[in-house]
């Protein structure tokens, strides 16, 4: 027997293992996508976050804030500690703006 057990020969088990299949497709047709594409979604969900109201706003800006924090989870093993960094405070300030236009604070 492996040092793996019994499970030898068949997919590893777990959270990571399971999202990371699942993102394969997606990611796949992302990659096919003209760049453009892609940023142009970005910039219209930041810009209709930033420049709308209310509810709408809010629910733009978590829309993005999920985006990135999949995208976070996919190459976390893959960045330094600055990286890491780097994208928990996007993914903060992210949902910090979110949370003050749905209550209307900013």
């Amino acid at each position: 027997m492996s040092a793996r057990g019994d499970r030898t020969g068949t997919r590893e088990a777990g959270l990571r293992p399971a999202i990371e299949r699942w993102s394969a497709a997606p990611v796949v047709f992302l990659h096919r996508m003209p760049r453009w594409t892609l940023l142009t979604a970005v910039f219209v969900l930041l810009a209709i976050g930033m420049i709308g109201g209310g509810w709408v706003a809010a629910a733009a800006l978590l829309a993005l804030a999920a985006f990135l924090a999949w995208f976070a989870y996919l190459n976390w093993p893959a960045l330094d500690g600055s990286g890491k960094l780097l994208r928990i405070a996007a993914l903060v300030v992210l949902v910090g703006f979110a949370v003050g236009r749905g209550l209307e604070q900013f």
